[in-house]
């Protein structure tokens, strides 16, 4: 009886350890779609008229406290903007 327990307690990490690699896998595909978005809206603020400039600007840092917190939910806290946030990968 013993030995069934201890099948399904390794079952049951197998699967929450899955879990776990899916989740950080979906947030490092979302931090990287937020470091797109980022690129694209400071590559359009260049061109922007003037009267856009500062909803833009607000865009560009609600981007940039989204991807500091996911880069903090991965475990790789960024206290500051990096640029390297702005090169393609």
């Amino acid at each position: 009886m013993g030995e069934v327990i201890s099948i399904r307690e390794a079952l049951r990490e197998i699967r929450q350890r899955r879990e776990r690699v899916s989740e950080r896998e979906s947030l490092e595909r979302a931090v990287a779609i937020m470091k797109a978005n980022l690129r694209a809206a400071i590559g359009e603020l260049a061109t922007a008229p003037q009267a856009d400039k500062s909803e833009m600007l607000e865009r560009i840092e609600r981007l940039i406290e989204m991807v500091r917190y996911g880069l903090r939910m991965l475990g790789e806290p960024h206290e500051q903007f990096d640029p390297s946030w702005l090169e393609p990968r």
